[in-house]
């Protein structure tokens, strides 16, 4: 049995993907968090499994990667997925405007030649399909590999199994610096001590740009913060996940002022959920009114009907966000022993168990699934360039 003693840094979607791949695969794993587990990013976002907004390239190659896995990981979770509420229901593709339409329709013609299933809808279908939605739209495209969890059910259950498998969790233990030794990480700096190990993998989210700096090898990794509002239950309103055309654009810009697009799903409880926004304001957690005006005018535009329907509570939360919109998954070849996965910014829930694949993979010097090499750690995005001195003690063999 391999028993490499591996680190995880972070108790979100993403550490607790990793750690129950590596704990089923015999490593010995610890997963340290600062806080609790699923207790921030992940417990904020959507639960979104997706393919409809990434167009060709690595990122889809690892959506498509992590959606057939989804199934694979739940069957073999068992009854630890209970909480999970996998629920394969498809999205659609809006456009409300002549330009959204062409737009739309170009963008599902390069996805189906990279394998994504894309089914066009005239107008009769989109009615019986999402009978409350605007009757203002000119085109509309149905993703049915689209799909959606309850996000920090669906942490807890990855890391139940890590746990069943022998992995052990700690809270409350924040990462302090690192212990280098041979120039090699041999171990965190915590308030409680060292925490020694042969690998770390560092998958603290938005928070993965300070992690890295405190271990001496700064990385690009910042927080760009998106918010959520969620509705009173309602009768069936809204049957798949809806958004508009101009989502995509939005996910894939770098723009710093906020960022709005119309974003409507249901949940088993029949809440429904109202996104999103995209804005970079630091770790500045307040709720703004304004913000959230912008994201309710939005959806009224694909579902007027919900103008009467209360909302009961608004969440926001941070995405680790890269300039070029990649993750990083790999070795840090500045600091052998560190490993990152991380910078998924809003598809992390999605992404992680592919993500949590590829590090196995690697760690194993197994073939990849897929190429990982565009989500190498010495890109020139995601170099960064802090010069504020780490707490790294370096130790004598």
């Amino acid at each position: 049995m391999n028993r490499t003693r591996v680190v995880v840094i972070g108790a979100g979607i993403i550490g607790a993907a990793c750690a129950r791949e590596l704990a089923v695969a015999g490593f010995d794993v610890l997963v340290l968090d600062r806080a609790g587990a699923a207790a921030a990013t992940t417990s904020h976002g959507e639960g979104n499994i997706l393919v409809s907004d990434k167009g060709p390239g690595p990122e889809l190659e690892l959506a498509q990667l992590s959606r057939q896995l989804w199934p694979e990981v739940l069957a073999a979770v068992g009854e630890n997925s209970a909480g999970v509420e996998w629920d394969p229901k498809g999205g659609i593709v809006v456009a409300t405007t002549a330009a959204g339409a062409e737009g739309l329709r170009r963008f599902a013609d390069t996805q189906r030649a990279a394998g994504v299933r894309a089914e066009a809808m005239d107008s009769d279908a989109l009615t019986a399909a999402e009978p409350f939605l605007t009757e203002r739209r000119t085109a509309a495209v149905y993703y049915p590999d689209d799909a959606q969890v309850q996000p920090a059910g669906a942490a807890t259950a990855l890391l139940a199994d890590a746990l069943r498998a022998g992995a052990r969790l700690r809270t409350g233990r924040e990462v302090r610096g690192a212990v280098v030794r041979g120039g090699r990480l041999t171990a965190l700096r915590t308030a409680d001590g060292p925490v020694a190990a042969d690998v770390f993998v560092n998958a603290a989210g938005p928070w993965s740009g300070e992690v890295a700096r405190r271990l001496g090898v700064p990385l690009d990794i910042r927080p760009r913060r998106g918010e959520v509002l969620v509705t009173t239950p309602l009768p069936p309103t809204v049957f798949h996940k809806v958004y508009d055309a101009d989502y995509v654009g939005a996910v894939g810009s770098g723009a710093g002022d906020l960022q709005t697009s119309a974003v409507v799903e249901s949940t088993r409880a029949g809440s429904v959920l109202l996104g999103s926004s995209r804005r970079r304001v630091g770790f500045d957690d307040r709720l703004r009114p304004e913000v959230l005006s912008a994201i309710a005018a939005k959806a009224l535009r694909l579902f007027p009907s919900l103008a009467g329907v209360h909302v009961m509570r608004a969440y926001g939360g941070f995405r680790p966000y890269v300039p070029d919109h990649l993750p990083v998954i790999g070795a840090d070849p500045r600091l052998p022993g560190l490993w990152h996965a991380t910078g998924h910014e809003g598809a992390g829930i999605g992404l992680s168990v592919g993500t949590a694949r590829l590090v196995r993979e690697m760690l194993t010097d197994s073939q990849t699934a897929i190429d990982a090499s565009p989500f190498r750690v010495d890109r020139p995005a995601v170099l960064g360039t802090d010069t504020d001195a780490p707490d790294v003690s370096e130790e004598e063999s």
